[in-house]
């Protein structure tokens, strides 16, 4: 008896499964944060992507749970989680597919390679738009085994956020 009370196995299988707010309002909810998120990591947060800090995986969680207050509303159920989860899946699979069979929307999806190095001399007004600072450009250089500026051609910001260098021909036969 004092087992059975100390653990109560039973629940209330329809309380995990109804829907405690409305689907629509799920989908749309759900919907709206997708979009404005979007916005922000494509035209805000656009370094940021490919090289994730400490500070910048802080950020992403917290967002992540200031964002769920705003999807979920008073939401409780696991079913209601479910419809959530589908709109983001949903919409995270319409832009990658409308991006492949759509040029224009690509365009606006993915940012456009920045050039931060050209021919040899830093493109500061490109690294001010992005706030890259002389010692993360050089370390970059660095990394790629290039140990002086002038021996790059161009070096670029990405969209997906890394950065890519090509070298000087001259650089490039050097042994």
């Amino acid at each position: 008896m004092i087992v059975a009370n100390v653990i109560n196995l039973s629940f209330d299988l329809t309380s995990v499964l109804s829907f405690t707010v409305s689907p629509l309002e799920m989908v749309l909810r759900g919907t709206l944060m997708y979009w404005f998120l979007f916005v922000v990591f494509r035209f805000i947060l656009r370094r940021d992507v490919g090289s994730l800090g400490i500070s910048d995986f802080l950020f992403v969680v917290i967002l992540g749970d200031a964002a769920q207050n705003g999807m979920i509303g008073s939401a409780t159920s696991a079913t209601d989680s479910m419809v959530l989860i589908a709109t983001l899946v949903f919409w995270s699979y319409m832009l990658d597919y409308m991006s492949f069979r759509f040029p224009v929307i690509e365009r606006f999806t993915a940012a456009p390679r920045l050039c931060l190095v050209r021919d040899g001399k830093i493109q500061r007004r490109n690294m001010r738009r992005e706030f890259i600072t002389d010692e993360e450009l050089n370390a970059q250089i660095r990394q790629q085994g290039v140990e002086d500026i002038r021996m790059v051609k161009r070096m670029y910001l990405e969209a997906d956020g890394e950065m890519s260098l090509i070298q000087q021909e001259s650089a490039r036969a050097a042994p």
